[in-house]
């Protein structure tokens, strides 16, 4: 090897490495640009550990791999808090696996594990919720909310053990010592002797008030009917009320304005609305549940009742069943404008005028002075032609257009969402005083190119109509004003308004906004340009065809529909119109007391006469395997 070749070889070896480098880095950003971002990453790392002495491409693999990972940092974080944690979690382990010791993606995987946990132990707390064991339930939900106090399902069923729960005390469930249907015969028995007779049956206490009448006397024959229904009987047929003291006692009272107003107590229930507007639904509340003590407040959407507790729970009904989120659809819209350009210019085109004059040497037409008149020249007679003389047009244009607007538009229900896409052309309109001395000048905007405007109504079974006017306007042509020079603008416009119903996802097109132009013309030489063959020698022609059409594509995608309710939120008793919510008087006792009756079979009821001697078993307690029956006079003798 030659002196020269040695000094070469470090240089051409440089070389080489950049090169190799050069490639290297070229595939790498090919690959990130693809989509491929571990073989990115791969391929930067096997190359910079094959050459650790090459700085510069460990720094780019340093800082790639930073920037791939802190966007599927970013990415993974918004999946989390969305609620799409496998997605997430994906996310997370792909970070980790490019950097092991990355902190962040080690705690979004720990928050992924956690927020999976609180799924199940919430859908687990909805089970015992749903069978009525709310303490079991509250247990699930106590850690779920200790570590993530904003963890939306636990919160929600929360909320909702709450609302079972903390039932104002005037409602508190009776607890009655039988389940069974039981048959009640009284015949002109004392009103206290036939609470008696329900006390034992039921082991319900009953007090009375003071202007409880003790001389009425009761009629009544029910079989085979609930404790309950035994009572709601006999507080309505002796015009009664009563007020539920604790679980095994009801104060009874006559059911007058007065007493009602002094024994019935109220309660103070606020309700924050979420989607309904707080203003109407305060005048549906004063419309159907006639309660006058309620209070709004617009800004936080806040609605407080004060009333009886049978009349907030009637009230809380129809807030229910009014207060669901308004419906949304997305429309996907396309226009698209199509338009066909054709010139054709062909011919010859002859001067359209020629003229013949003299001029003399004074420079004047028409002018020659003697000498020259007798001794003429070639240049005192001149021949003009228009410019040009001859012009030969060979020339043809074909073009398309198609100009594409594709916006989504997400809208509520009964709301107009408008689209312009186009300019805002300025005119200038002056004004002048009337003495001429004192001109200003104000500057509108016109809008010119595409509008639209669109409001939907959500139907029920998935059906969406709409609204739509679209218009697409242009400018023709500018006219300007020569007394103030400026300038005015002729619009050419298409319209179209209609209504449409479709069904979610149906696609409906409209079309035929077309604007035709067929313009042709032609230059002759008169007399040989209408020769039949012959004249196209003589002739030039012009044929412009000019032809657009707009087509509007509009397709319906519902986001959050308009379900029908369910039938026992449309229909439910509201009660009397003297006790609004309370059905026949309120029913004092609640399924969460005391299970439904038992359904079991009966034999006919024999009045007979009660024995003198107590048996065994307390009194008023049925024999095992019969319904608790009363016999004719009640169960005191009679003149007691």
């Amino acid at each position: 090897m030659t002196a020269t070749a040695r000094r070469l070889a470090p240089v051409l070896l440089a070389l080489a490495l950049a090169a190799c480098a050069g490639s290297t880095l070229e595939q790498a950003h090919r690959h990130l640009h693809e989509g491929r971002p571990e073989e990115a990453l791969a391929l930067l790392e096997s190359e910079s550990k094959r050459r650790p002495e090459d700085l510069a491409l460990r720094m780019e693999y340093l800082r790639q791999r930073d920037l791939v990972i802190a966007q599927w940092l970013a990415r993974a974080d918004t999946l989390r808090l969305a609620g799409q944690t496998d997605q997430a979690e994906m996310l997370y382990r792909r970070a980790q696996a490019q950097d092991p010791a990355n902190e962040r993606a080690r705690n979004g995987l720990a928050l992924c594990a956690a927020e999976r946990r609180h799924r199940d132990l919430a859908a687990a707390a909805d089970k015992l919720i749903r069978a009525d064991k709310h303490a079991e339930a509250q247990e699930l939900l106590r850690p779920v909310l200790a570590e993530n106090p904003q963890q939306r399902e636990a919160r929600r069923l929360q909320r909702q053990i709450e609302e079972r729960l903390q039932r104002p005390s005037a409602a508190a469930p009776l607890k009655s010592t039988t389940t069974r249907p039981i048959s009640l015969e009284l015949r002109d028995v004392g009103l206290r002797a036939a609470f008696d007779v329900l006390q034992r049956v039921s082991g319900i206490n009953f007090v009375f008030d003071r202007d409880v009448r003790g001389d009425l006397r009761v009629t009544v024959a029910v079989r085979e009917t609930s404790v309950e229904d035994a009572l709601r009987v006999l507080l309505l047929s002796n015009q009664l009320e009563h007020k539920v003291v604790n679980e095994t006692t009801v104060l009874v009272f006559p059911n007058t304005p007065a007493k009602r107003r002094e024994y019935q107590e109220l309660v103070v229930r606020s309700f924050y609305l979420a989607n309904a507007d707080v203003k109407q639904t305060a005048n549906m509340i004063r419309t159907v549940v006639k309660t006058r003590d309620i209070f709004i407040d617009e800004k936080i959407n806040l609605l407080v009742i004060k009333d009886t507790p049978s009349a907030v729970q009637l009230a809380e009904r129809l807030i229910a069943a009014q207060d669901l989120a308004d419906p949304e659809v997305m429309l996907e819209v396309e226009v698209l404008e199509v338009s066909r350009n054709k010139l054709l210019e062909l011919g010859l085109r002859y001067p359209s005028s020629a003229a013949l004059g003299v001029q003399g040497a004074a420079g004047v037409p028409g002018t020659v002075s003697l000498r020259e008149w007798r001794g003429p020249s070639a240049d005192i007679v001149q021949l003009s032609f228009t410019d040009p003389m001859f012009l030969l047009s060979l020339r043809q244009e074909d073009g398309t257009t198609s100009v594409l607007a594709n916006p989504r538009i997400r809208v509520k229900n009964r709301e107009k969402a408008r689209v312009h896409i186009g300019d805002r052309v300025p005119v200038i309109t002056t004004t002048a005083a009337a003495s001429g001395g004192f001109v200003s000048e104000s500057v509108t905007y016109l809008d010119v190119g595409l509008k639209l405007e669109v409001e939907p109504q959500i139907h029920l079974e998935d059906e969406v109509g709409i609204k739509v006017a679209l218009e697409v306007s242009n400018i023709s042509r500018e006219v300007k004003n020569t007394g103030s020079n400026t300038l005015a603008y002729q619009i050419g416009t298409r319209n179209a308004a209609t209504v449409l119903r479709l069904r979610d996802g149906e696609t409906q097109i409209l079309a035929g906004l077309i604007n035709d132009e067929d313009r042709r013309s032609a230059n002759r030489v008169p007399g040989l340009g209408e020769l039949p063959v012959l004249g196209r020698l003589f002739s030039s022609t012009r044929d412009v065809n000019n032809k657009s059409e707009i087509v509007l594509l509009i397709t319906p995608r519902l986001v959050r529909t308009l379900a029908r309710p369910e039938a026992r939120a449309l229909e439910f008793s509201a009660g009397t119109e003297a006790s609004t919510g309370a059905v026949g008087g309120a029913p004092p006792f609640s399924p969460l007391a005391a299970p439904p009756p038992e359904s079991i079979p009966t034999p006919p009821v024999t009045p007979v006469t009660p024995p003198v001697t107590p048996p065994a078993s307390a009194p008023g307690q049925p024999q095992p395997g019969q319904p608790p029956m009363v016999p004719f006079g009640g169960a005191r003798p009679p003149g007691q």
